[in-house]
């Protein structure tokens, strides 16, 4: 009798641990808890076709735990954080190029990114993440380069014109 109920005990703490790994692991991916937003990568945009080398969207509102997918519609992209544009204590990260990449965002602010091989061509964007107010001056403070300076600057334009409410992400 007392060894089967040993054996009960142990069954059911080996449960509480193997499930307590399961959650964790999942909780960890970033999948289980937020939601997974659609960035695609291109060489044209659907909605402007003059616009060449663009993310769309290139503004997104996300809320922390949240990942964005950016996913290579086109060929020759990657996404790469922008050095100075992340809130304290944020991870940078850079993408190959040609392949999907997502980025959990675990900290509240705004964080800038761009596509490696064209930034000077402005393909670039904006992630504003919970309170994005954090670092908000500071990112838009950023000099940039080529037509990466023009289009920043309408980005944090359309953000203070608009406001963080306006720009729906697409979900997967």
């Amino acid at each position: 009798m007392n060894s089967l109920l040993i054996n009960t005990t142990v069954m059911r703490t080996l449960y509480v641990l193997a499930f307590s790994l399961i959650a964790s692991f999942s909780h960890a991916s970033g999948h289980a808890s937020g939601k997974v937003h659609i960035v695609q990568m291109l060489n044209k945009s659907t909605v402007d076709t003059k616009q060449k080398m663009v993310y769309e969207p290139s503004i997104i509102k996300v809320n922390v735990g949240d990942v964005v997918k950016f996913v290579s519609t086109d060929p020759g992209h990657n996404s790469s954080s922008v050095k100075g544009m992340l809130p304290p204590g944020a991870k940078d990260w850079a993408s190959k190029i040609n392949k999907d990449f997502e980025v959990t965002f675990e900290k509240d602010g705004t964080y800038g990114y761009m596509c490696t091989p064209h930034y000077g061509m402005g393909m670039v964007g904006v992630v504003l993440v919970g309170n994005h107010k954090v670092n908000y001056d500071e990112a838009k403070a950023i000099k940039h380069r080529g037509k990466a300076k023009k289009r920043f600057k309408e980005a944090f334009a359309q953000i203070d014109e608009l406001g963080v409410d306006k720009f729906v992400p697409i979900h997967k």
